[in-house]
């Protein structure tokens, strides 16, 4: 939930780009200058009748300010372990949550699964409540987390998707219309393996940038996806015992 504070300094930035001065503004509310400015420099005390006044002033719905205040909030690149536990407790509150994090409608989502429509939007009035999602009016949604969020390495959800979807996803042959599977093993520095984690994070942007830009085309035109990156210092349960007694993992130069 936005603070007083947090709703003045918008409006301050507001009043700025209206060409409103503290001498405008106070002529329009029937105060003195001064007392619009002591107003604003003790922000975190404005009374919201006041908050609301000001709105008025610059023909700003208060929503509005909200919604403008809940952009600028820091997005979250990680969930809380608490936010995840609530996330993977509940199968169709991680469903829609995965959907919301891939920009879809209501209608969408609705369509495409067994839910209901209240079913639907009680899991995104919980989305809101645990901070993933800003809610708002006709069930749209700002999306709280940042583009290069990920889940937990070792939390919840990702523990749901090893025990249940790992398996069905590599079940697969890989050998439908613009599908692959390609394995690399190989020595590299550790430097340009640091490169190229960022070159795979940028593609993994590019795939969700372009799912989101793709929105706009025919349903007929569009083809679900799921795109897997992962890149690890790793050697196969099946080679280990393999190994020499005295040799190392990773290999000594």
């Amino acid at each position: 939930m936005s603070t007083t504070l947090d709703l003045v300094t918008v409006l301050k930035r507001e009043l700025k780009a209206a060409g409103i001065t503290y001498a405008g503004l106070a002529r329009e509310l029937g105060m003195a200058e001064s007392s619009v400015k002591r107003m604003f420099s003790a922000a975190g005390d404005m009374p919201l009748s006041r908050v609301d006044a000001i709105c008025r002033v610059l023909k700003l719905d208060f929503a509005d300010l909200s919604r403008r205040v809940a952009e600028e909030e820091p997005l979250l690149d990680e969930l809380t372990l608490a936010q995840e536990k609530a996330v993977v407790a509940d199968r169709q509150l991680l469903l829609v949550a995965i959907c919301c994090l891939s920009h879809w409608t209501l209608e969408q989502i609705v369509g495409t699964y067994r839910l209901s429509e209240p079913e639907c939007i009680r899991a995104m009035v919980q989305l809101d409540r645990l901070g993933l999602i800003d809610l708002r009016p006709g069930n749209r949604y700002h999306l709280k987390l940042a583009k290069g969020f990920r889940w937990r390495p070792q939390g919840p959800v990702m523990a749901f998707f090893r025990n249940e979807v790992i398996d069905d996803y590599f079940a697969g042959g890989f050998d439908g219309e613009s599908e692959m599977l390609m394995v690399v093993n190989g020595q590299i520095g550790r430097g340009l393996a640091n490169a190229f984690r960022e070159r795979l994070t940028r593609i993994g942007q590019d795939f969700a940038q372009q799912h989101i830009a793709d929105q706009k085309l025919p349903a007929d035109q569009r083809r679900p996806y799921t795109l897997v990156i992962g890149m690890r210092s790793w050697l196969m349960a099946a080679f280990r015992d393999l190994m020499r007694p005295e040799a190392h993992w990773p290999p000594e130069a």
